[in-house]
Protein backbone atom coordinates (compact mmCIF):
# COMPACT_ATOMS: atom_id res chain seq x y z
CA UNK A 1 0.00 0.00 0.00
CA UNK A 2 0.76 3.72 -0.96
CA UNK A 3 0.93 6.78 1.57
CA UNK A 4 1.54 9.83 -0.20
CA UNK A 5 2.73 12.33 1.87
CA UNK A 6 4.04 14.73 -1.06
CA UNK A 7 3.52 18.65 -0.63
CA UNK A 8 1.94 18.88 -4.07
CA UNK A 9 0.40 17.89 -6.31
CA UNK A 10 -1.21 16.03 -3.38
CA UNK A 11 -3.50 13.31 -1.99
CA UNK A 12 -6.68 13.70 -2.96
CA UNK A 13 -10.17 11.30 -2.31
CA UNK A 14 -10.21 8.22 -3.88
CA UNK A 15 -14.20 8.86 -4.92
CA UNK A 16 -13.10 12.28 -6.26
CA UNK A 17 -10.04 10.48 -8.77
CA UNK A 18 -12.90 7.79 -9.82
CA UNK A 19 -15.33 9.92 -10.27
CA UNK A 20 -12.97 12.33 -12.31
CA UNK A 21 -12.03 9.18 -14.15
CA UNK A 22 -15.85 8.34 -15.41
CA UNK A 23 -16.15 11.70 -16.08
CA UNK A 24 -13.16 11.81 -18.82
CA UNK A 25 -15.19 8.93 -20.27
CA UNK A 26 -18.16 10.25 -20.09
CA UNK A 27 -19.42 13.24 -18.14
CA UNK A 28 -22.82 13.03 -16.47
CA UNK A 29 -24.23 10.23 -19.26
CA UNK A 30 -23.97 12.94 -21.78
CA UNK A 31 -21.88 10.48 -23.97
CA UNK A 32 -19.45 13.18 -24.02
CA UNK A 33 -15.60 13.71 -21.77
CA UNK A 34 -15.40 16.39 -19.44
CA UNK A 35 -12.33 16.93 -21.71
CA UNK A 36 -14.28 18.05 -24.63
CA UNK A 37 -17.36 19.95 -23.47
CA UNK A 38 -17.79 23.43 -24.15
CA UNK A 39 -17.42 25.42 -21.68
CA UNK A 40 -19.51 27.96 -22.10
CA UNK A 41 -22.33 25.17 -22.76
CA UNK A 42 -24.93 24.80 -19.86
CA UNK A 43 -23.23 21.68 -18.30
CA UNK A 44 -20.11 23.45 -17.70
CA UNK A 45 -21.45 26.46 -16.48
CA UNK A 46 -23.21 24.25 -14.41
CA UNK A 47 -19.97 23.03 -13.14
CA UNK A 48 -18.75 26.82 -12.52
CA UNK A 49 -21.86 27.40 -11.14
CA UNK A 50 -21.79 24.39 -7.79
CA UNK A 51 -17.77 25.29 -7.76
CA UNK A 52 -18.15 28.67 -6.93
CA UNK A 53 -21.93 27.95 -4.62
CA UNK A 54 -20.04 25.84 -2.69
CA UNK A 55 -16.92 27.84 -1.98
CA UNK A 56 -19.25 30.28 -0.57
CA UNK A 57 -21.06 27.90 1.63
CA UNK A 58 -18.38 26.55 3.05
CA UNK A 59 -16.21 29.65 3.54
CA UNK A 60 -19.38 31.09 5.04
CA UNK A 61 -18.87 34.33 2.59
CA UNK A 62 -20.55 37.29 2.85
CA UNK A 63 -22.33 39.05 0.18
CA UNK A 64 -19.61 41.42 -0.64
CA UNK A 65 -17.11 38.42 -1.48
CA UNK A 66 -16.56 37.64 -4.79
CA UNK A 67 -15.40 33.65 -5.96
CA UNK A 68 -12.88 33.08 -8.95
CA UNK A 69 -11.62 30.46 -10.36
CA UNK A 70 -8.41 31.50 -12.05
CA UNK A 71 -5.67 29.70 -14.71
CA UNK A 72 -2.11 29.07 -13.21
CA UNK A 73 -1.57 28.52 -9.46
CA UNK A 74 -0.31 31.02 -6.65
CA UNK A 75 2.73 32.45 -8.32
CA UNK A 76 0.90 34.04 -10.56
CA UNK A 77 -1.10 35.74 -7.79
CA UNK A 78 2.43 37.05 -6.72
CA UNK A 79 2.38 39.75 -9.61
CA UNK A 80 -1.39 39.78 -10.07
CA UNK A 81 -2.34 41.34 -7.03
CA UNK A 82 -0.05 43.92 -7.21
CA UNK A 83 -0.34 44.98 -10.79
CA UNK A 84 -4.15 45.57 -9.40
CA UNK A 85 -3.67 47.22 -6.28
CA UNK A 86 -0.31 48.77 -6.11
CA UNK A 87 1.48 51.39 -8.18
CA UNK A 88 4.97 53.58 -7.73
CA UNK A 89 3.33 55.89 -5.17
CA UNK A 90 1.73 53.23 -3.15
CA UNK A 91 2.83 51.17 -0.69
CA UNK A 92 2.33 47.87 0.46
CA UNK A 93 3.34 45.81 3.42
CA UNK A 94 4.30 42.24 3.58
CA UNK A 95 5.52 39.42 6.25
CA UNK A 96 8.25 37.55 5.09
CA UNK A 97 7.97 33.96 6.85
CA UNK A 98 9.58 32.03 4.36
CA UNK A 99 10.06 31.09 0.47
CA UNK A 100 6.78 31.76 -0.75
CA UNK A 101 6.96 34.99 0.79
CA UNK A 102 10.19 35.89 -0.49
CA UNK A 103 8.95 35.61 -3.84
CA UNK A 104 5.60 37.77 -3.08
CA UNK A 105 7.50 40.66 -2.02
CA UNK A 106 10.28 40.34 -5.14
CA UNK A 107 7.07 40.11 -7.61
CA UNK A 108 5.08 42.61 -5.69
CA UNK A 109 8.56 45.71 -6.11
CA UNK A 110 8.03 45.60 -9.44
CA UNK A 111 5.25 47.62 -8.85
CA UNK A 112 5.39 49.80 -6.25
CA UNK A 113 7.07 50.33 -2.88
CA UNK A 114 7.36 47.36 -0.24
CA UNK A 115 7.78 47.43 3.20
CA UNK A 116 8.93 44.37 4.77
CA UNK A 117 7.12 44.33 8.44
CA UNK A 118 8.78 41.63 9.52
CA UNK A 119 10.83 38.48 8.87
CA UNK A 120 12.06 35.05 10.44
CA UNK A 121 15.08 34.72 8.08
CA UNK A 122 17.39 35.03 10.78
CA UNK A 123 16.42 31.63 12.24
CA UNK A 124 15.66 30.07 8.94
CA UNK A 125 12.03 31.14 8.79
CA UNK A 126 11.73 28.65 11.83
CA UNK A 127 9.22 30.64 13.80
CA UNK A 128 6.53 33.37 12.98
CA UNK A 129 7.34 36.63 14.22
CA UNK A 130 4.46 38.13 16.44
CA UNK A 131 5.35 41.75 17.26
CA UNK A 132 5.83 44.02 13.83
CA UNK A 133 3.91 46.95 12.97
CA UNK A 134 1.50 47.23 10.21
CA UNK A 135 1.83 50.91 8.61
CA UNK A 136 -1.78 52.32 8.46
CA UNK A 137 -0.67 54.20 4.75
CA UNK A 138 0.08 50.65 3.43
CA UNK A 139 -2.34 49.49 0.01
CA UNK A 140 -2.54 45.93 1.96
CA UNK A 141 -0.69 43.50 4.05
CA UNK A 142 -0.05 40.66 2.64
CA UNK A 143 1.42 37.26 4.48
CA UNK A 144 1.30 33.53 4.25
CA UNK A 145 -0.88 31.49 5.93
CA UNK A 146 1.26 28.30 5.78
CA UNK A 147 4.74 27.74 4.96
CA UNK A 148 4.83 25.16 2.90
CA UNK A 149 8.24 24.65 2.65
CA UNK A 150 9.64 25.64 6.16
CA UNK A 151 6.72 23.79 7.98
CA UNK A 152 5.40 27.16 9.78
CA UNK A 153 1.84 28.35 9.92
CA UNK A 154 -0.16 31.35 11.27
CA UNK A 155 -2.63 30.44 14.34
CA UNK A 156 -4.19 33.39 13.74
CA UNK A 157 -5.68 36.79 11.65
CA UNK A 158 -3.68 39.57 12.01
CA UNK A 159 -5.75 42.57 13.37
CA UNK A 160 -4.94 45.46 10.93
CA UNK A 161 -6.78 48.74 9.78
CA UNK A 162 -5.95 48.55 5.45
CA UNK A 163 -6.84 45.54 3.54
CA UNK A 164 -5.75 42.38 4.44
CA UNK A 165 -4.34 39.49 2.08
CA UNK A 166 -3.78 36.02 2.29
CA UNK A 167 -1.56 33.45 0.29
CA UNK A 168 -3.94 30.53 1.69
CA UNK A 169 -2.50 27.64 -0.68
CA UNK A 170 -1.48 25.10 1.15
CA UNK A 171 -4.20 25.00 4.25
CA UNK A 172 -7.05 26.67 2.80
CA UNK A 173 -10.66 24.92 3.86
CA UNK A 174 -8.06 23.10 6.35
CA UNK A 175 -9.29 24.74 10.03
CA UNK A 176 -12.41 26.98 10.24
CA UNK A 177 -11.59 31.11 10.64
CA UNK A 178 -13.50 33.99 9.79
CA UNK A 179 -12.73 34.26 5.82
CA UNK A 180 -14.56 38.06 6.13
CA UNK A 181 -11.72 39.24 7.72
CA UNK A 182 -9.80 39.25 4.38
CA UNK A 183 -10.20 41.16 1.54
CA UNK A 184 -8.31 39.13 -0.79
CA UNK A 185 -7.61 35.39 -0.60
CA UNK A 186 -5.79 32.96 -3.32
CA UNK A 187 -4.62 29.16 -3.38
CA UNK A 188 -3.55 26.95 -5.46
CA UNK A 189 -5.85 24.14 -5.82
CA UNK A 190 -3.42 21.37 -5.98
CA UNK A 191 -2.70 20.70 -2.30
CA UNK A 192 -6.32 20.76 -0.46
CA UNK A 193 -9.08 21.43 -3.06
CA UNK A 194 -8.12 19.96 -6.47
CA UNK A 195 -5.85 18.97 -8.94
CA UNK A 196 -2.66 21.72 -10.47
CA UNK A 197 -3.85 24.10 -12.70
CA UNK A 198 -6.31 26.20 -11.17
CA UNK A 199 -5.97 29.05 -8.84
CA UNK A 200 -9.01 29.83 -6.30
CA UNK A 201 -9.35 33.92 -5.14
CA UNK A 202 -11.75 35.49 -3.20
CA UNK A 203 -11.67 39.14 -3.22
CA UNK A 204 -14.04 41.34 -1.32
CA UNK A 205 -16.21 44.02 -3.78
CA UNK A 206 -14.91 46.97 -1.99
CA UNK A 207 -11.04 46.33 -1.84
CA UNK A 208 -12.13 46.03 -6.23
CA UNK A 209 -12.90 49.70 -5.96
CA UNK A 210 -9.22 50.28 -5.48
CA UNK A 211 -7.56 48.67 -8.28
CA UNK A 212 -5.47 50.53 -11.18
CA UNK A 213 -6.93 51.42 -13.84
CA UNK A 214 -5.43 50.47 -17.79
CA UNK A 215 -4.52 47.25 -16.78
CA UNK A 216 -4.72 43.90 -19.18
CA UNK A 217 -7.75 42.23 -19.59
CA UNK A 218 -6.40 39.22 -18.50
CA UNK A 219 -4.89 40.55 -15.37
CA UNK A 220 -7.98 42.42 -14.21
CA UNK A 221 -10.15 40.75 -11.51
CA UNK A 222 -12.57 42.96 -12.64
CA UNK A 223 -12.84 41.84 -15.79
CA UNK A 224 -12.48 38.19 -14.83
CA UNK A 225 -15.95 39.08 -12.37
CA UNK A 226 -17.95 40.54 -14.97
CA UNK A 227 -17.14 36.98 -17.07
CA UNK A 228 -17.81 34.62 -14.49
CA UNK A 229 -14.19 33.65 -14.55
CA UNK A 230 -14.79 32.55 -18.08
CA UNK A 231 -13.09 35.28 -19.78
CA UNK A 232 -11.53 32.77 -21.86
CA UNK A 233 -11.61 28.79 -22.24
CA UNK A 234 -10.92 27.72 -18.21
CA UNK A 235 -9.02 24.69 -16.87
CA UNK A 236 -12.16 22.95 -16.84
CA UNK A 237 -11.02 19.46 -15.87
CA UNK A 238 -8.97 21.04 -12.96
CA UNK A 239 -12.38 22.86 -12.14
CA UNK A 240 -14.63 20.31 -12.31
CA UNK A 241 -11.91 18.60 -10.04
CA UNK A 242 -12.50 21.37 -7.16
CA UNK A 243 -15.83 20.51 -7.61
CA UNK A 244 -15.80 17.15 -6.60
CA UNK A 245 -13.74 17.70 -3.98
CA UNK A 246 -15.84 20.58 -2.44
CA UNK A 247 -18.46 17.89 -2.45
CA UNK A 248 -16.77 15.41 -0.69
CA UNK A 249 -15.42 18.13 1.86
CA UNK A 250 -19.60 19.02 2.58
CA UNK A 251 -20.35 15.36 2.78
CA UNK A 252 -18.06 14.42 5.51
CA UNK A 253 -19.35 17.65 7.67
CA UNK A 254 -17.34 20.96 6.22
CA UNK A 255 -14.16 22.58 7.49
CA UNK A 256 -15.02 21.81 11.53
CA UNK A 257 -14.90 18.23 10.32
CA UNK A 258 -12.04 18.21 8.68
CA UNK A 259 -9.79 20.56 11.05
CA UNK A 260 -10.93 17.95 14.07
CA UNK A 261 -9.65 15.21 11.39
CA UNK A 262 -6.49 17.48 10.81
CA UNK A 263 -5.77 18.03 14.18
CA UNK A 264 -5.67 14.50 15.06
CA UNK A 265 -3.18 13.94 12.55
CA UNK A 266 -0.48 16.53 13.39
CA UNK A 267 -0.68 16.05 17.60
CA UNK A 268 -0.02 12.18 16.65
CA UNK A 269 2.75 12.59 14.39
CA UNK A 270 4.29 15.48 16.10
CA UNK A 271 3.63 13.70 20.15
CA UNK A 272 5.39 10.41 18.36
CA UNK A 273 8.78 12.65 16.74
CA UNK A 274 8.82 14.51 20.26
CA UNK A 275 10.01 11.43 22.16
CA UNK A 276 13.14 10.45 20.71
CA UNK A 277 15.94 12.23 20.56
CA UNK A 278 16.75 10.73 17.37
CA UNK A 279 14.72 13.50 15.73
CA UNK A 280 14.78 17.03 15.76
CA UNK A 281 11.52 19.71 15.46
CA UNK A 282 13.04 22.78 13.96
CA UNK A 283 9.90 25.10 13.96
CA UNK A 284 8.93 26.21 17.28
CA UNK A 285 6.26 24.30 19.05
CA UNK A 286 3.43 26.96 18.78
CA UNK A 287 4.52 27.93 14.97
CA UNK A 288 4.18 24.49 13.99
CA UNK A 289 2.45 23.69 10.80
CA UNK A 290 -0.55 20.99 10.84
CA UNK A 291 -0.56 20.49 7.07
CA UNK A 292 3.69 20.11 6.93
CA UNK A 293 5.25 18.67 9.85
CA UNK A 294 9.20 19.72 9.06
CA UNK A 295 12.03 17.09 10.92
CA UNK A 296 15.72 16.20 10.70
CA UNK A 297 17.28 13.48 12.75
CA UNK A 298 19.81 14.26 15.30
CA UNK A 299 22.47 11.72 13.72
CA UNK A 300 22.57 13.15 9.92
CA UNK A 301 24.23 9.65 9.06
CA UNK A 302 21.09 7.70 9.79
CA UNK A 303 18.38 9.98 7.69
CA UNK A 304 19.42 7.69 4.63
CA UNK A 305 18.11 4.22 7.00
CA UNK A 306 15.00 6.13 7.99
CA UNK A 307 13.80 6.97 4.09
CA UNK A 308 14.95 3.77 3.15
CA UNK A 309 12.67 1.85 5.34
CA UNK A 310 9.94 4.87 4.49
CA UNK A 311 10.30 3.67 0.92
CA UNK A 312 10.31 0.46 1.50
CA UNK A 313 7.35 0.49 3.59
CA UNK A 314 5.21 2.72 0.75
CA UNK A 315 6.07 6.16 2.53
CA UNK A 316 5.91 8.35 -0.60
CA UNK A 317 6.81 12.10 -0.79
CA UNK A 318 8.88 12.89 2.75
CA UNK A 319 12.08 13.81 1.51
CA UNK A 320 12.40 17.46 3.26
CA UNK A 321 12.66 20.32 0.39
CA UNK A 322 15.80 20.51 -1.43
CA UNK A 323 16.24 24.45 0.11
CA UNK A 324 15.74 22.80 4.02
CA UNK A 325 17.09 19.09 3.73
CA UNK A 326 15.58 16.35 6.44
CA UNK A 327 12.28 15.39 6.14
CA UNK A 328 8.64 16.58 5.45
CA UNK A 329 5.24 15.45 5.81
CA UNK A 330 2.36 16.99 4.25
CA UNK A 331 -1.24 15.79 5.59
CA UNK A 332 -3.34 17.92 3.51
CA UNK A 333 -7.25 17.58 4.14
CA UNK A 334 -7.46 14.28 2.54
CA UNK A 335 -4.60 12.50 4.27
CA UNK A 336 -6.74 9.36 5.86
CA UNK A 337 -5.26 8.94 9.67
CA UNK A 338 -4.91 5.73 8.69
CA UNK A 339 -2.07 6.82 6.66
CA UNK A 340 -0.66 8.86 9.75
CA UNK A 341 -1.18 5.95 11.58
CA UNK A 342 1.29 3.80 9.66
CA UNK A 343 3.90 6.18 9.34
CA UNK A 344 4.09 6.84 13.10
CA UNK A 345 4.41 2.76 13.33
CA UNK A 346 7.14 3.20 11.41
CA UNK A 347 8.42 5.87 13.18
CA UNK A 348 8.38 3.96 16.33
CA UNK A 349 9.59 0.50 14.87
CA UNK A 350 12.74 2.70 13.78
CA UNK A 351 13.02 4.10 17.44
CA UNK A 352 13.44 1.07 18.86
CA UNK A 353 15.95 -0.54 16.64
CA UNK A 354 18.02 2.65 16.50
CA UNK A 355 17.74 4.03 20.31
CA UNK A 356 20.56 1.76 21.35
Amino acid sequence: MKHNFNAGPSILPKEVFEEASRAIVDFNNTGLSILEIGHRTPLFEAVMDEAVSLVKELMKLDADKEVLFLHGGASTQFFQLPMNFLSKDKKAAYLDCGVWGTKAIKEAKLFGQVQVVASSSDRNYSYIPKEYQIPNDAAYFHYTTNNTIEGTQMQSIPKSDVPLIADMSSDILSREMDFNQFDFIYAGAQKNIGAAGVNLVVVDKNFLLKANSSLPSMMDYRVHIANGSMLNTPPVFAIYVCLLTLRWLKKIGGIPAIEKLNNQKASLLYSTLEKSSLFHLPVKKEDRSFMNAVFTMTDSSLEKDFLSLCRREGMIGIEGHRNVGGFRVSMYNAMPMSSVEALTELINEFINTYSS
